[in-house]
């Protein structure tokens, strides 16, 4: 076999496109959202058609195997392999073209659904399948798949909006497929024509969603129309890579509504489920209360509920005096209809989070579960019984899952709390899988509905088809595919379902079970912002490179713990470069499905990495900020020190931003308080607490805080000594964590006993003290203590000041609202305190892009600027000139100055002006 350096030379020659074996890249493509791990030789991005046939020529010259990719949320370990991984994502991601009047499009492999969607919803179009990872996931991962989605109910799986496929075959031959015998590989009509027996009685009774091994095989029957594209859908990258496609388009209903109903439990929403298809359904999705958890208070009485999506209010109406349901609503508003598609959407990653504390992948308890058995369907009919008996399964095993899904069509989705490392829990997920494809056959279903089999199911296929058709499906792949040389391990002589399983190279301690928690559902890779929704993941947006999505980071972490690719450890310079990018925003922490906090990893990682050597300038200048203000104040050299830095840049800082940091106050914020006097009032007594930046830098906050709490009728005091509290965070955010476990063990002794709530101005701060003071001191009862007193300033007002009116502004409100706010605060008091005041409009989501010390640093500035384009700068542009500003973060004040040229306020500063 052609060794990889020159594999890799023999690339570059003849491809254009890009060629990266370095290890990174491999890094970054050795997993998908699968419990299955494989390492490949390298990474082609080829830039169209020609490059692909190039590619999977030189491959099969050299010997090397070839997996095609697109956005990496296989679940079942199919856009994983070993040799040569194709990313067709980065180039071959087009809309070729669209034609409204014949309802097509043409499309390439790496085209994103909802870039589809799109471009076709102003011609009332759309592309009928519609999985949960819509955002992400690309055309030709859902062709290989045969990817359903809720909407398969009225519109059918990919395979049936599929036309045509352009396919270039392992040695580079192309091939366009259709409809008739055209364009197949030579021998494809004669075996089909030697097998038309067992074709036409050796598949399973067919029902929708029999997705799994060739299950579109019979699609090349001569009665059924010879249909060789439909029976390439569903390959999962074993034939061959798909260059472009055409396919169908549905006409998007107008005005969709969405009924609720609910049933006494998961068996009666089941048995229900097929009753309600004679209706029209576009969708009929499941779900049960383990599932919905505190969301179900939104939702009508039950223990489950059927969401059915119906093409107008008048056909939802008829639905439910006919559905035999406990309680059922109608919900008209689409905002409301998002906000409950919300929670199916993001269930393959809350479904990963079981109850009863740590990972059993890596400390042996509770408190995750994994794909594996994501998606197998039974003929709707049978779906009541199948999941009583499925649960019976589970509890004979000791295992734990929460079954949801599309239960219009029999498919239910589930992830389980396998043991995937110890002996004994591999040998259980073994067992259990065999008996649950025994269950699934014994109901006339499918091991899988709509993910493919991959790794995870492949090895259980004869007990679906039986020898015969596999045997069948052997020779099937053989005539695409000769030399074996496309995925190999999967579909056809596959890998055995417990080998290469990704968390046996990891070691077991806490930090490699946080990394693991990352199941590469990818949502960190949209570019959609959902309306200020999302703050996850800036950078990733800004550069579209895996590397700086939060997944791409884990999975460069996951690689370094295992020291199979990215050997030299914590030292390792590709994380480092991957985690330059990370804004510390803590978006993943709250849009993450599972809570991955990649800010936290990254301050782990750079304690690490810069153990016991000299640290980047930036992490003694602006990581030590605290400590150099409080030093500048003690010698009232702040005019000093402005004057200075407007004449010379500060070592360490971006001389794109002028090397210069915001100025710095006169006349600290204790330091004035310390001067006014202070009435004991009769109300409740609160700490303000006097962050860096509002003591030093934005005294004004303070000062207008302390006006609208007394107004407010509460008792305002503040920590003394002065300067000797602090949350730690720009330690934290620059990996000092030794030297922020002092800082914080300094504030807890100054600040004694907490007796009342603790008014934090600044949310990063705010956040540092409920979220990083416990975790880093996790045996002081102190921190806890403090943790919990931490109210925002709205929170403050809201809980102890309920009947105070605020002033009536009557404006319009733009800016910002700060991204730890929104991942580890919540906003909720100060969207009502906003409206009670009279300040209409909303803020923009995203991050402001200079995120503490991130946009000052080197190297930074233009993804800073780049983060700040996204939603707030163009929000600044499009607001009214008699718009209030406000953003209550100091970061974001000071990029909305420096970029946008205009001052923003934080809310006290708001309603002090207006009293």
């Amino acid at each position: 076999m052609t060794s990889p350096g020159e594999l890799e030379r023999t690339l570059r020659e003849n491809l254009r496109g890009e060629i990266d074996f370095g290890a990174a890249a491999r890094a970054l493509t050795t997993m998908d959202a699968s419990n299955y791990r494989r390492v490949p030789v390298g990474v082609v991005a080829p830039r169209d058609a020609d490059d692909v046939a190039a590619a999977l020529a030189v491959c099969a010259e050299a010997g090397v195997p070839v997996v095609p990719r697109g956005g990496g949320t296989s679940i079942a370990g199919q856009a994983t392999g070993i040799g040569v991984v194709l990313d067709l994502t980065r180039h071959m991601n087009a809309l070729v073209s669209v034609d409204p009047e014949a309802r097509t499009a043409v499309v390439q492999p790496g085209l994103v659904l909802d870039r589809l969607r799109d471009a076709v919803r102003p011609h009332g179009l759309t592309f009928g399948p519609d999985p949960s990872t819509h955002s992400r996931c690309t055309l030709g991962g859902m062709i290989g798949n045969n990817a359903c989605g809720a909407h398969s109910v009225a519109w059918g799986t990919t395979a049936d909006n599929v036309t045509e496929l352009a396919v270039a075959t392992y040695g580079g031959t192309a091939h366009r497929i259709g409809t008739g015998w055209a364009g197949t590989p030579p021998g494809l009509r004669e075996l089909v024509t030697a097998n038309l027996g067992p074709l036409r009685t050796g598949m399973p009774p067919g029902f929708s969603r029999r997705i799994s091994g060739y299950g579109g095989l019979d699609a090349l029957l001569p009665e059924r129309g010879v249909q060789p594209a439909r029976a390439f859908c569903g390959s999962e990258g074993t034939l061959g890579v798909v260059t472009e496609a055409v396919v169908r388009l549905v006409e998007a209903p107008r005005t969709p509504v969405l009924a609720v109903l609910g049933y006494a439990d998961e068996s009666a929403a089941a048995e229900a489920a097929a009753g309600l298809l004679p209706y029209g359904p576009l969708t009929v999705e499941g779900m049960a209360q383990d599932l919905v958890g505190a969301t179900a208070s939104q939702l009508p009485r039950g223990g489950a509920w059927l969401f059915v999506e119906m093409p107008d209010e008048g056909a939802a109406r008829a639905l439910l005096r006919a559905a035999d349901a406990l309680d059922a609503t109608v919900v008209t508003d689409p905002a409301g209809q998002r906000a409950l598609w919300r929670i199916r959407e993001d269930a393959a990653g809350t479904a990963t989070r079981m109850p009863g504390g740590a990972s059993r992948t890596t400390s042996g308890g509770g408190g995750m579960a994994w794909p594996g058995w994501e998606d197998c369907a039974v003929p709707p009919a049978r779906l009541g019984a199948y999941l009583r008996e499925f649960r019976a399964l589970l509890a004979a095993h000791g295992l734990r899952g929460t079954p949801y899904g599309h239960f219009g069509e029999g498919c239910v989705h589930v992830r389980i709390d396998f043991d995937l490392v110890s002996t004994p829990g591999i040998a259980r997920f073994r067992a259990f899988s065999g008996e649950l494809a025994d269950l699934v056959v014994a109901h006339g279903g499918s091991l899988s509905g709509e993910h493919g089999d991959g790794q995870a199911r492949a090895e259980l296929l004869p007990k679906m088809y039986g020898p015969d058709m596999i045997r069948l499906f052997g020779a099937y792949k053989d005539v695409w595919d000769p030399a074996g040389g496309m995925n190999p391990g999967i579909l056809v002589r596959p890998a055995r379902l417990d080998e290469n399983l990704r968390f046996t190279v990891l070691p077991t301690t806490p930090f490699a079970g946080e990394i693991a928690r990352c199941v590469g559902v990818a949502k960190c890779r949209t570019t959609d912002t959902g309306g200020g929704a999302s703050v996850m993941c800036p950078s990733y947006r800004v550069t579209g490179e895996e590397r700086h999505s939060t997944r791409g980071r884990a999975r460069l972490l996951h690689e370094m713990l295992a020291g199979e690719i990215v050997t030299d450890g914590w030292r390792s310079a590709e994380v480092a470069e991957a985690l330059d990018l990370c804004l510390g925003c803590k978006g993943c922490r709250s849009d993450c499905p599972v809570g991955v906090d990649m800010a936290t990893y990254k301050a782990e990682f750079l304690h690490h990495h810069w153990a016991g050597r000299i640290r980047p300038l930036s992490h003694y200048t602006l990581g030590g900020l605290p400590d150099w203000l409080r030093l500048i104040a003690r010698l009232r050299a702040a005019g000093a020190v402005n004057a200075l830095a407007r004449h010379l840049p500060v070592p360490g800082l971006d001389r794109e931003r002028g090397g210069r940091p915001p100025e710095l106050a006169r006349e600290p914020f204790t330091r004035w308080w310390g001067r006014r006097p202070r009435p004991a009032g009769p109300g409740t007594a609160v700490t303000l607490w006097p962050d860096t930046f509002t003591e030093y830098l934005n005294p004004a906050a303070g000062r207008a805080a302390v006006r609208v709490l007394r107004a407010a009728g509460l008792a305002v005091e503040v920590p003394a000594p002065a300067g000797r509290v602090c949350c730690g965070l720009t330690y934290v955010s620059t990996g000092r964590l030794d030297r922020a476990r002092t800082v914080l063990r300094r504030t807890l002794d100054a600040l004694g006993d907490v007796t009342g709530p603790v008014v934090v101005l600044e949310p990063s701060c705010a956040a540092a003290l409920r979220a990083d003071l416990p975790a880093l001191l996790p045996d002081d009862p102190r921190a806890a203590r403090l943790a919990g007193a931490v109210r925002t300033f709205a929170e403050t007002l809201e809980e102890y000041a309920p009947a105070w009116r605020p002033p009536r502004l009557d404006r319009q409100v733009v800016g910002q609202t700060h991204c730890h706010q929104h991942a580890v605060l919540g906003d909720g008091p100060d969207r009502r305190l906003r409206a009670r005041a009279g300040l209409t409009g909303e803020l923009s989501g995203g991050c402001c892009g200079l995120a503490g010390n991130f946009g000052f640093e080197p190297g930074h500035h233009e993804v800073s600027v780049a983060c700040a384009e996204e939603q707030l700068l163009p929000s600044l542009r499009a607001a009214p000139e008699d718009a209030v500003i406000q953003a209550d973060g100091f970061s974001c004040r000071t990029q909305i100055t420096q970029l946008g040229g205009v001052r923003a306020r934080h809310l006290a500063e708001l309603l002090a002006e207006g009293l």
